[in-house]
């Protein structure tokens, strides 16, 4: 991916906490073999005192939390270990669906090649709530509240609900492509059509929470690509 200056990525800045909106396909942490350019990298050249309080997914835009010194990683660190930290993510999901305040509540556990697994018995408790905010005729955007920050989360979770969300091939989601929802949608008989979003469909919306003695309530704007994929499906999605 193209990766923009990291000052541009910034949605708030005070002394001791930098929020960015990380753009889908940049890894937070550093991979095993440091091949790949990361989050960590970008606000270390930046700040070089940097360090991630939480992380995202590769494939998940939004918002990030990173602090300035050791006493503001250690407080925004210990609220989301505390659950003191409201998590809102967007997500567009597979087929109409209409819960609301829907809680799933089921233990994770993470497999040898790095993927959620539900696992009654012996994984550690994970607790999301969703609720749809908006429906189409073959797919439907929800708000999700993770409680707790197990890996891949949200994304199984909803899966488990027969809801998986667009895009999201290693939990049953699948490319979404314009045919889908255009009615006689044709493309040139020598060119492919390319998913209308090409990875999971999936945006950390916003944080709330209070460290320091300061409140915060910081919003991430969709990206580019997920705010394409909504507006044709409000466009193309809806019944007639």
């Amino acid at each position: 991916m193209k990766l923009k200056p990291f000052n541009t990525y910034i949605i708030h800045e005070d002394d001791n906490l930098i929020a960015i909106n990380k753009p889908a396909g940049l890894n937070s942490l550093h991979d095993r073999f440091g091949r790949e350019t990361s989050v960590q990298q970008l606000a270390e050249a930046y700040c070089e005192t940097a360090q991630l309080c939480h992380r995202l997914d590769k494939e998940t835009s939004g918002i990030l939390l990173i602090a300035k010194n050791k006493e503001t990683y250690r407080e925004t660190a210990m609220a989301f270990e505390k659950r003191k930290v409201n998590k809102t993510y967007w997500a567009i999901l597979q087929g109409r669906h209409y819960f609301t305040d829907l809680e799933v509540d089921l233990k994770l556990s993470t497999t040898a090649r790095g993927k959620a697994k539900i696992d009654k018995r012996d994984g550690k408790e994970a607790l999301t709530r969703f609720s749809v905010i908006e429906q189409f005729r073959n797919f439907s955007l929800a708000e999700c509240y993770p409680h707790t920050g197990r890996l891949h989360q949200i994304r199984i979770h909803i899966a488990s609900q027969n809801a998986p969300i667009a895009g999201d091939q290693a939990y049953g989601g699948e490319f979404p492509y314009l045919k889908q929802i255009k009615h006689n949608y044709k493309i040139g008989k020598d060119r492919e059509e390319r998913p209308m979003i090409h990875r999971t469909a999936l945006h950390a919306r916003s944080l709330e929470f209070s460290i320091q003695e300061k409140h915060y309530n910081l919003a991430a704007d969709l990206p580019k690509d997920f705010d394409v994929f909504l507006k044709l499906l409000r466009k193309y999605d809806v019944e007639n």
